[in-house]
């Protein structure tokens, strides 16, 4: 698409990608820096995803979440997003509730944060009647199915999904049904590839994999998990493309030194006043004498 990378991305353009063929990428961002980043790398779309509970605010899980953490969040990724479609996850019980509520919700996102879309993990007859609520409110909807992190304690653990026949034949029903609700795409995440595959091919919006193998319209992953900034166990989908986190301690652990050994701050980082300001600094210093500081420093405490 001609002068694209200057272009801020739509709802038809993402869907222009799927049906060229040409893919998709997305990540997760949470902060201003980190989203101008990856707005300037040429991403397609940004999520400021609720795994920033787990990854930026400390959470074991995304259900801590608030709306209020979220939208502020959001708030700040969009300051740093020109080009990008951004998207904005719904946390845990911000959409559980009546339409109406869900719509409140989500418009806060739409008003107040920046963001273009919302994401809704899950697609149960209830989660499809508020989803088609919110896109007759004109609030696009981006889908999730597959593994859906807010069903953790239903769920037990993070695992593949649609490994199973019943289970599989499920999940594409569920894609059926958000593509005939109206979202404008679909997140698969950690399900085989055969079957991110068939989702693929069944619906007509774009499907953005995360663990659902090579045949999805488009990929995303965690800002942090791909730049290495993440403690511990990885999925098994998750390559780290950066090790920002030997980075980062190695240079706060020299910066450390410096300032212990006395090398920082030297000559080339320090201000200096001109030979007349210091003339003027030295009559300073002899009007006000040692012992009248201490005076003046405690009268005004």
């Amino acid at each position: 698409m001609a002068n694209e990378k200057f272009t801020s991305l739509t709802i038809p353009l993402l869907k222009a990608k799927k049906a060229s063929g040409e893919k998709i990428v997305a990540v997760t961002a949470y902060d201003f820096p980190t989203a101008r980043l990856a707005d300037e790398a040429g991403m397609d779309i940004i999520l400021v995803g609720d795994s920033l509970g787990m990854v930026v605010l400390g959470y074991e899980n995304t259900l801590p979440v608030t709306m209020e953490e979220m939208v502020h969040h959001t708030r700040a990724v969009s300051r740093g997003v020109k080009r990008a479609f951004l998207v904005a996850d719904m946390p845990y019980f911000s959409f559980h509730l009546s339409p109406d509520e869900t719509i409140k919700n989500a418009a806060r996102f739409i008003k107040e944060a920046g963001a273009k879309a919302v994401k809704i993990e899950g697609a149960s007859p209830r989660r499809l009647e508020v989803i088609e609520a919110l896109i007759e409110a004109e609030i696009p909807v981006m889908g999730h199915i597959g593994l859906t992190p807010q069903s953790i304690y239903r769920f037990g653990q993070y695992r593949l999904r649609g490994s199973d026949w019943e289970e599989a034949k499920r999940i594409i029903k569920e894609a059926r049904e958000l593509e005939k609700r109206g979202c404008f795409s679909l997140v698969i995440e950690c399900v085989p590839e055969e079957l991110g595959k068939i989702i693929t091919e069944e619906v007509s919006i774009p499907t953005i994999g995360i663990g659902a193998g090579r045949f999805c319209d488009g990929q995303i992953l965690v800002f942090h998990d791909l730049v290495g900034l993440t403690d511990g166990h990885l999925p098994k989908f998750v390559r780290k493309y950066a090790d920002l986190a030997s980075l980062i301690k190695e240079a706060l652990m020299k910066y450390a030194r410096e300032v212990i050994e006395g090398i920082y701050p030297d000559l080339e980082h320090t201000y200096h006043l001109k030979p007349d300001q210091i003339k003027f600094l030295s009559r300073l210093k002899t009007k006000f004498p040692r012992s009248s500081q201490k005076k003046i420093r405690k009268r005004s405490s």
